[in-house]
C-alpha cells in the first residue's frame, strides 16, 4: 500500500480508551479516494494521556543512538504543553499502516518529523482546550495551556489535562494543518538539555537491545558463511557438528533469490542450547566452499587497476562547466595529486544479532534494524512468507552507522528458524561482523587545479575511478555533480571510470561524504598553499558571489568558517615547527559544518591530537543541545578513528581485518576536547546523525601538514610517515 502526502485530509482521532485514558493521534487518509467513509482513513495513534495527568508519546523511528527516540517526543510535549516529568516514552513496533517513514538514516528524522509532530501536539492541545471552554462556558480564545493544565485566566480557574479525557473524547479534532503552532519564544523543552530516556537503563544495564531478546523456548544459533564473499557451500562435515555437546540441529541454508549481496547468502546454521555451545560446535565445523569469481580480487588489484584506468580516457563525464583544460594551461600555478581512502568496516559495538519464530505460518521477528519494514519485505521475498503475516519488533541498536540499512541478518534468522521450527536468537561473533559487512566503499582520486596571480582558485578536474559498471556505482561509491566546489569554480570537470567490484558496499556514517570530503578540503588547502593564500581566506574567497543553487549555502558555510576560525583563534595561532592547525568545511545532509583541528607532531613522526573546534548549521532550532553535541562530539571522533586506522583489505576475495586488534576503534585516552558552536539562520531544523564527521578527517589532515610540511594523500594516517626534521 502506497502512502499519498495529506494537508487537509490529516485530522486527529479522540477517542476513550481502557482505564478512562485519552489516545490522540492522527488519521493519514491513503489512496486516491476522497473522505467518505471512516474505513478511508487508518490510526496513527502518538499521544496517550490518563486521568493521573501521565502522558505516553510513541517513538515511532528505530532508536540507534542518535537520540531520535528523546527528539521527536519532545517536539509533541512542547505543543502539547506537558510538563517533561509528566512523560513517558513507549517504543513503537513496526506498524506501516500506523506511521511513516519508520526508519533511521540519513539523518532525515528531524525535517521528516519536525512539523508532522509539532502539528499532533498542538493539535491534541487545542482538543483539550476546547474541552475545558466547553466546561466553562467560555471562548476558546480565552483559555491558556501549561504544564499539562488548561487556565481560564479571567476567572482564575483551571484544570488538568486528566480531568477533561472524557470531554475531550466528544471534540471534533482539527485538521493538523490548521493549528495554531507555538511561537519558538515559548517553547519549554524544545531547546533544553534532556537526558536520553533510554539512559538509565543503559547504564544499570537493563534489556534493550536486539542482543538481550529472550522468548519462550528460545535456542541460539550461529551462521557460517564462506569467507570470500558469494560463495557457497559444496559440502560440510555436519555429522560431526551435530554430536557436539549440546548441539540440536546443524543444516545448510541455501541461498535465498537475489544473489549473494540482495538477499539470503548461503551458509551452515548450528543451533544449540546456548551460544558457547554453538559457537564451539561452530569450531569443529569444516566447510568445502564454491568460492565463485569474487575470490580473484583484491585491494593490490583494485588499486593497480584504478592506476591504468586513470592513465586513460575516462569512461564518462558526470559534469563540465566552462574550460577547465583551457583554464589550467593558463593558471600560473597548478597542482596534480592523486588521493585515496580505503575500504571501512561499520564495526558497531554490538554485532548483528536477530531473534525469529515461526510458527503457523507466521513468522516473529526482534530485530536491532535501522529499515524495519525493507527488513520485512526482503525477509518476506526471500522466504516466501507474506508480510502480512510478519511482525517486527523494534529493539534499541549498540550502533549502526549504515549497517543496519541492510537486513541480511534478519533474513538470515528468520530463514533458520523457519527450517528449524524453532524460536532461535542468531548472534554474529566480531569475526563475522568485521568479515561480512557492506563496506565504505575505497575510491581513487586524480585531480589536478589550477590558481591565477592572485591566488584565485581558476580550474579543477578530477578523474574520479571507483567501482560499478557501466554507468551505474556500486552502493555509496558515486560522487555527484553538485559535489562542491562545482558552482564555485568556474572551470570545472569531473570524470569517472568504474571497475567491478564483488565486495559488498553500502552506506556508512556521511556515505559519499566520509571520504570525499578528504579529498576536497584536503586537495583546496594544497591549491591555497600553491597560490600562497591563508587557507581560510582563500576558502572564504572561494565562497564570495557564489550562484544560488542546491546544496551548498555560500552565505551560510561562510558563517560557520567564521565562527569557527574566531574560536578557534586561527589567525591570532603562533606558528611553530611540529605544532599545527588544519580547516576544513563540508556541506552533507542539509547540514553545514566547519571544523578547525590542531596537533602536534614530534620529530619522529608521533601525532597528538590536541584540540577539535567545531561550528554547525543545522537551522534556525537546536531541539536538544545536550544530545546535538553528543552527535557531534561522536561523530568528530568517529572520524579520527576512520582516519588514524581504520582500513578493509581484501586478499583473495576475504576481508584481511577481523577484529578491533586490527581495526582500531578510538581509545579513551585517545579522546580529544572538541568545542562545539551553533550558527542558527532562519531556516527549517536538520538532522545531526552525520554532517559533522566529514570535515574533521581533512581538518587533521591539513593540520599535519602545516606541522610537518608533509601532504597525507592516502588513508589510514598511521601508515604514512609524518616524521620531520
Amino acid at each position: 500500500m502506497t502512502t499519498k502526502q495529506v494537508t487537509r485530509r490529516e485530522f486527529l482521532i479522540v477517542s476513550t480508551i481502557a482505564g478512562g485514558g485519552l489516545l490522540l493521534g492522527a488519521r493519514v487518509h491513503r489512496g486516491t479516494r476522497t473522505a467518505s467513509t471512516a474505513a478511508e482513513f487508518l490510526p496513527n495513534p502518538f499521544i496517550r494521556i490518563t486521568p493521573d495527568g501521565a502522558v505516553t508519546l510513541i517513538a515511532q523511528n528505530p532508536e540507534i543512538g542518535q537520540g531520535i527516540k528523546t527528539m521527536l517526543p519532545m517536539i509533541i510535549a512542547d505543543e502539547l504543553d506537558v510538563d517533561w516529568k509528566d512523560v513517558r516514552i513507549e517504543q513503537a513496533g513496526l506498524d506501516t499502516t500506523k506511521f511513516e517513514r519508520q526508519f533511521a538514516g540519513g539523518s532525515t528524522a528531524t525535517p521528516t518529523h519536525w512539523t508532522r509532530m509539532r502539528q499532533v501536539g498542538a493539535a491534541g492541545r487545542a482538543i483539550l482546550v476546547a474541552a475545558a471552554a466547553q466546561t466553562w462556558q467560555v471562548p476558546e480564545s480565552e483559555c491558556e495551556t501549561a504544564s499539562g493544565t488548561v487556565f481560564h485566566r479571567n476567572s482564575g480557574r483551571s484544570i488538568r489535562y486528566g480531568a477533561l479525557l472524557e470531554k475531550a473524547a466528544t471534540i471534533a479534532p482539527p485538521a493538523l494543518e490548521s493549528v495554531r503552532l507555538k511561537d519558538p519564544a515559548q517553547f519549554r523543552i524544545i531547546g533544553q538539555r534532556i537526558h536520553g530516556v533510554d539512559n538509565h537503563a543503559i547504564v544499570t544495564g537493563t534489556p534493550l537491545y536486539g542482543i538481550d531478546v529472550k522468548v519462550p523456548g528460545m535456542l541460539f544459533a550461529v551462521y557460517e558463511k564462506c569467507p570470500v564473499f558469494g560463495g557457497t557451500v559444496g559440502s560440510a562435515n555436519l555429522d560431526e557438528v551435530r554430536s557436539q555437546p549440546g548441539v540440536r540441529q546443524a543444516f545448510v541454508v541455501e541461498p535465498g533469490q537475489g544473489g549473494a549481496l540482495n538477499g539470503l547468502l548461503g551458509g551452515v546454521a548450528i543451533i544449540a542450547d546456548t551460544w558457547w555451545g554453538a559457537k564451539r560446535a561452530r569450531d569443529r565445523l569444516t566447510v568445502n566452499w564454491n568460492e565463485g569469481d569474487t575470490a580473484s580480487q583484491s585491494s593490490a588489484g583494485f588499486a593497480a587497476r584504478a592506476a591504468e584506468l586513470s592513465k586513460q580516457a575516462p569512461q564518462r563525464n558526470l559534469r563540465k562547466d566552462g574550460d577547465p583544460q583551457g583554464a589550467l594551461s593558463s593558471a600560473t600555478k597548478t597542482v596534480q595529486a592523486e588521493y585515496f581512502y580505503p575500504f571501512i568496516a561499520h564495526a558497531p559495538l554490538e554485532p548483528m544479532n536477530c531473534t525469529a519464530s515461526y510458527q503457523n505460518g507466521k513468522l516473529e521477528i526482534w530485530a536491532p534494524t535501522q529499515t524495519p519494514a525493507g527488513g520485512r519485505t526482503l525477509v518476506s521475498r526471500t522466504l516466501n512468507v507474506p508480510e502480512t503475516d510478519i511482525t517486527i519488533h523494534l529493539t534499541r541498536s549498540g550502533g549502526g552507522f549504515g549497517r543496519r540499512l541492510n537486513n541480511d541478518y534478519m533474513v538470515e534468522a528468520a530463514a533458520i528458524a523457519k527450517q528449524a521450527g524453532v524460536p532461535v536468537k542468531l548472534l554474529w561473533t566480531r569475526e563475522d561482523d568485521m568479515r561480512h559487512d557492506f563496506y565504505r566503499p575505497a575510491g581513487f582520486h586524480y585531480l589536478t587545479g589550477g590558481v591565477d596571480g592572485a591566488g584565485r582558485l581558476i580550474a579543477w578536474h578530477n578523474h574520479f575511478v571507483s567501482f560499478g559498471e557501466g554507468e551505474r556505482f556500486a552502493p555509496s561509491a558515486s560522487l555527484g555533480a553538485t559535489e562542491f566546489p562545482q558552482r564555485f569554480v568556474s572551470n570545472y570537470q569531473l570524470d569517472t571510470s568504474v571497475m567491478p567490484l564483488g565486495v559488498p558496499t553500502g552506506a556508512l556514517r556521511a556515505p559519499t561524504s566520509n571520504g570525499v570530503a578528504f579529498v576536497v578540503q584536503s586537495f583546496l588547502d594544497e591549491l591555497a598553499h600553491a597560490g600562497g593564500k591563508d587557507p581560510v581566506q582563500f576558502r572564504i574567497d572561494l565562497l564570495a558571489g557564489a550562484p544560488e543553487g542546491e546544496g551548498l549555502n555560500a552565505q551560510r558555510m561562510r558563517a560557520v568558517l567564521e565562527l569557527v576560525t574566531e574560536k578557534a583563534g586561527w589567525r591570532s595561532r603562533a606558528r611553530e615547527r611540529g605544532k599545527g592547525m588544519g580547516v576544513a568545511f563540508h556541506y552533507s545532509h542539509r547540514g553545514h559544518f566547519a571544523e578547525v583541528v590542531q596537533v602536534s607532531v614530534t620529530r619522529p613522526g608521533v601525532l597528538t591530537i590536541e584540540k577539535v573546534w567545531v561550528a554547525g548549521d543545522i537551522g534556525s532550532q537546536v531541539i536538544n543541545p545536550s544530545n546535538a553535541e553528543n552527535q557531534v562530539q561522536g561523530a568528530v571522533l568517529d572520524g579520527i578513528a576512520e582516519a588514524l586506522g581504520q582500513q578493509i583489505t581484501i586478499e583473495n576475495g576475504r576481508a584481511v581485518q577481523s577484529n578491533f586488534h586490527d581495526f582500531p576503534l578510538l581509545r579513551l585516552v585517545q579522546a580529544v576536547p572538541i568545542e562545539v558552536f551553533w550558527s542558527t539562520p532562519d531556516f527549517p531544523p536538520t538532522g545531526l546523525g552525520e554532517p559533522a564527521l566529514p570535515p574533521v578527517i581533512p581538518a587533521l589532515c591539513n593540520a599535519i601538514f602545516e606541522a610537518t610540511g608533509k601532504r597525507v594523500r592516502s588513508l589510514p594516517i598511521g601508515k604514512q610517515d609524518l616524521s620531520w626534521s
